[in-house]
Order: C-alpha cells, then sequence, then structure tokens
C-alpha cells in the first residue's frame, strides 16, 4: 500500500512529505457528488476526485465460463475537493471490504453507488488510495435486446466485457465515465491452461501450483467503458511488431478456420489509418472475436470485440466486415485515445468513426455491399435529405433523446455525425479538414475533449469563425443548408419522399441492425 500510494504521490507530481500548513489551509470537507454531471446519465461517475491509475488483481476460481471474478481493485485518485466521503460505481454481487490510505473505510451501498467514508477526510489536491476488496461479479448469458446483460458475458468459450456506455461498473468498482480517465495495470489468477487477454501489453506471464499469473498494462489513460477482461480458452494468434505496434488477436477456437483470411487484413487498416490521421496512439491492436451472438461490435481499448456473426456472413461479406473492422480501428484515435467529455459528445466517436469507415469502403469497392449506396456523393445527398427526419424521430446530432441503447446509438451520432463532417468538409475545404483531424487527434491524445473543443480547433485551424456554423449542425432541430449543394433538398418529415429513400436502402434507418459501436 505504501509503495503504490508512493507511485501516486509521483504520477501527480506532488512530493511525499506534505507541509502541515497546506492541509490546515483546505476548505471544510464535504460528500463528493453521485454522479459526474452528464445529461443522459445523471447518477454514472461521481465528483469530488480524478483516478490516476487502477490496479486489478482479479482471481478465477475455474476455467468455467460461468466463473465470478474474485477481484481486488486498488485505485489512485486525487481528490478535486475536500472529501468527507465519495462514491464508486458498483452494480456487482458483493464488497469484502474498504480501505482508504491502507485504513479501514465505512461504506454503504445505495442501488450502483458504493458510498465510502473514510477514517479521515481526504483533503483537495492530494492523492489518495482507496482498495475495494475481494468484491464479487459474475458474467451473464448475452441478449442483444439487454444491453447490460453484455457488458460481462458468457461464451462457449470462456467470458469477456462490453463496458459501454453504462456496464462497467457491473464487473468493476471504478468511476464510470469516460470523462475521467486512468492507466491499468491487470492481473489476472486463472487456472493453468486458462488464456486471459486484457487492454494493453503482456508484462509476464506465469504458473505456479497450478495457477497461471498474467500482468497486463495498459499505460496510456483508458475510459472505463473500454476495458476488456477476456478469459477461457481462447486462441491466442500473435501477429508480431508491425511498424512498432504489438498485433495479437484472440479468437474463439471454432472460428480459426472462418477467420484466417480476415483478420490478418488489420495489419493494413492500420496503414491506411495511419496514413489518414497520424501515427497508432497506443502500442498495441488487435481483435478479440466471440462464438456468441451479442448484437454489436465495440472499440475495448487495443482490442476490438466482435461477435461471430460479423465474419459467418449473418451480416454480408467482405464489403460489410472489412469496413466494420476499420469502423473499430478508427475509434482507437477517434473515441479511445480521445474520449468525448459527456455522452452528448457521442458523434464525435460514432460520426467519425462511420467517416473513416465509408471512405475506406469507398476506395476499395465496398460501399454499396457496406451501407446500401455505391457512390460517396450520392450517399452524403441521401443522408442530407433525411436530415429533418433523422432529427425529428432521433433528436439532434449532438442531443440525443436520452440514455436508452436505442435513442443514444440511433442513426444521429453515427449517420448524422459523418453529415456533419461532410458539410464541415465543404465548408472549409479538403485541406484545411485533413488539418483539422490530424490536430485533433494529436493535441488531444490520451485525452478528453468536447463539441465545444472541436468547434473551436476547427475555427482555429480554417481561418473562419465555425461557432454559428456548427452549432446549427450539431444542435439543429432543422437541417442546414449543404455548403456548395444549393440544390441538394430535404425531404419534409414522413414525406413519401423519406419514406421511398429508406425503403431504396434499408440499412440507412438502423446502424445498429448490424450494431457498430
Amino acid at each position: 500500500m505504501r509503495r503504490l500510494l508512493a507511485c501516486a504521490l509521483a504520477a501527480c507530481g506532488l512530493a511525499a512529505a506534505l507541509p502541515v500548513a497546506a492541509l490546515a489551509a483546505a476548505d471544510t470537507p464535504t460528500p463528493g457528488a453521485a454522479g459526474i454531471g452528464d445529461r443522459l446519465f445523471p447518477t454514472l461517475g461521481n465528483g469530488g476526485y480524478d483516478v490516476q491509475h487502477y490496479d486489478l488483481d482479479l482471481r478465477y476460481a475455474t476455467s468455467a465460463p460461468s466463473q465470478a471474478i474474485d477481484g481486488t481493485v486498488t485505485i489512485a485518485a486525487v481528490a478535486t475537493q475536500s472529501l468527507s466521503r465519495f462514491d464508486l460505481d458498483f452494480a456487482g454481487d458483493s464488497v469484502g471490504g474498504v480501505s482508504v490510505n491502507g485504513a479501514p473505510a465505512t461504506f454503504t451501498r445505495d442501488g450502483d453507488e458504493l458510498v465510502i467514508t473514510p477514517r479521515r477526510p481526504l483533503r483537495k489536491g492530494l492523492p489518495f488510495l482507496v482498495q475495494v476488496s475481494h468484491y464479487t461479479a459474475h458474467p451473464a448469458v448475452p441478449n442483444p435486446d439487454e444491453l447490460l446483460s453484455t457488458a460481462f458475458f458468457i461464451t462457449p468459450d470462456g467470458s469477456a466485457t462490453a463496458g459501454q456506455p453504462d456496464g462497467t461498473h457491473v464487473f468493476l468498482p471504478s468511476n464510470d465515465h469516460p470523462r475521467d480517465k486512468a492507466s491499468y495495470t491487470i492481473r489476472f489468477d486463472v487456472p493453468a491452461g486458462t488464456n486471459a487477454y486484457a487492454n494493453g501489453v503482456l508484462l509476464t506471464k506465469y504458473t505456479f501450483r497450478g495457477r497461471t499469473h498474467y500482468i497486463y498494462l495498459q499505460r496510456q489513460p483508458m475510459a472505463t467503458e473500454l476495458v476488456q477482461l477476456a478469459v477461457g480458452r481462447y486462441q491466442a494468434i500473435p501477429r508480431g511488431v508491425h511498424d512498432g505496434i504489438i498485433v495479437r488477436d484472440a479468437i474463439a477456437p471454432s472460428l480459426s478456420g472462418l477467420l484466417a483470411d480476415k483478420l490478418p487484413t488489420e495489419l493494413g487498416h492500420l496503414d491506411w489509418m495511419q496514413q489518414q490521421v497520424g501515427d497508432y496512439p497506443f502500442d498495441a491492436y488487435g481483435s478479440l472475436v466471440v462464438d456468441a451472438t451479442l448484437g454489436f461490435a465495440l472499440e475495448t481499448q487495443t482490442l476490438s470485440l466482435y461477435d461471430k456473426p460479423w465474419f459467418d456472413g449473418t451480416y454480408g461479406g467482405q464489403g460489410v466486415w472489412e469496413p466494420t473492422m476499420v469502423h473499430e480501428l478508427s475509434h482507437m484515435w477517434f473515441g479511445d485515445s480521445v474520449a468525448p467529455y459527456s455522452w452528448d459528445d457521442l458523434w464525435l466517436n460514432e460520426g467519425h468513426a462511420t467517416w473513416y469507415e465509408w471512405t475506406f469502403a469507398a476506395a476499395n469497392g465496398e460501399l454499396e455491399e457496406d451501407i446500401g449506396i455505391a457512390d460517396f456523393e450520392e450517399l452524403m445527398e441521401v443522408l442530407y435529405s433525411l436530415g429533418d427526419q433523422y432529427r425529428a424521430d432521433h433528436g439532434p446530432v449532438g442531443r440525443p433523446i436520452s440514455g436508452n441503447p436505442d435513442d443514444l446509438f440511433s442513426v444521429q451520432p453515427y449517420f448524422g455525425g459523418a453529415l456533419v463532417l461532410y458539410a464541415l468538409r465543404q465548408q472549409i475545404g479538403t485541406d484545411a479538414f485533413v488539418r483539422l483531424e490530424r490536430a485533433w487527434v494529436s493535441r488531444n491524445r490520451n485525452g478528453v475533449a468536447s463539441t465545444q473543443d472541436f468547434i473551436k480547433l476547427a475555427s482555429q485551424i480554417s481561418g473562419q469563425n465555425l461557432t454559428t456554423f456548427l452549432n446549427d449542425w450539431v444542435y439543429g432541430t432543422t437541417t442546414p443548408p449543404m455548403p456548395g449543394h444549393p440544390d441538394w433538398e430535404v425531404s419534409p418529415v414522413d414525406s413519401a419522399a423519406a419514406k421511398q429513400q429508406t425503403l431504396a436502402a434499408p440499412q440507412l434507418t438502423a446502424p445498429l441492425m448490424r450494431g457498430k459501436r
């Protein structure tokens, strides 16, 4: 505990010896807020502190896919206010104990809140350690119609995780909001012969007395929603080091033949994405493919998650699975390295991922199979014609109706977000747009950014004041004029023209019909 506290002090740039005067000058301790302040998820995340690092110690007693976690998590954080008590998000089964700075702390559970009262108040600006010991959480059989059932889920080969947007605290006590990113050390203790995979780089693996131990380090900050814990008989496929990036996949053994000619394409995808937006932001990349039906793919950091239907022809052929792989890879820049400040900013993740998915598909003759329209410009015109229909049905691009999955992951952050980017490129020109995209991911690398941050940078790069232009496109209830296309028309809401367009290309109404997240 003392070593961890020393590391926390060093990470925060603070000396181990703290002056008494600093403590005396601190403000009166008060409870931290139960909720970080997100419009769509009022109680998600917590106020009063900033997590720096999570150290997970996870024991799986057996190799059964339904095996629960017996976990201990040690969290290094800095108090952003003086705290008499604070919350973690946790919806798992049980908690064995809690300590703060090595001293036992009292705790209660209130819904999804783990309310912790330390023995002594925590002072603003100082680091602290909280340890939740011997907590338990069990995986569920995945049901595509119940999103939380896939937060920690069972497959024929083991278990894995998919916490987006608000499910990570099902299996990990945490500050479960992308605004509070942190680095991670993830340790597994599993029966010998069982494999374990997580975000980042495998530091060590050893077997002792019938148990195998793995230690992973995700050194770049990561949002909780992107944590991946995959344990079971998944097959490891190392692909070496590609342009300085460790590439490794983990798959259901039954899918090895199916995936043999598909997953290696990720090497070319890495090259393509780096050509578009610059250096890859992490140490490793790869794919985790499970023999299950989840109803989505997900950009868990450095190890994108896919279910079997993406590759077995259920959703289509190469014109579907390959652009989807590019979609998830592009999230490593847009959504993972640069995380959204709030869930209203989801369009910055999904609009960009959709943009690069379609750009890649168009360049490789895959756009028609992927989305139903072969020409990129024609696709943008059709989406533009449906703009008011989308806004009436789902709200503005940057204002989802609610945090319900059907509202949050509607067409708007995906298709509407891509259309915003197209309008922006039309307004500022291709050269400025490319500079903006590269500047966005480089200047905000490992950070958190909002729509207003994007508007500010776009204005700076282009030399234009884009505040009104982009606010209208992102938050307006009607679709603005498209620069450079005065002849493009928006179909009236519920008109015959709007219905005809959706009948001609049904993918335009349901990106989650083949769920890309």
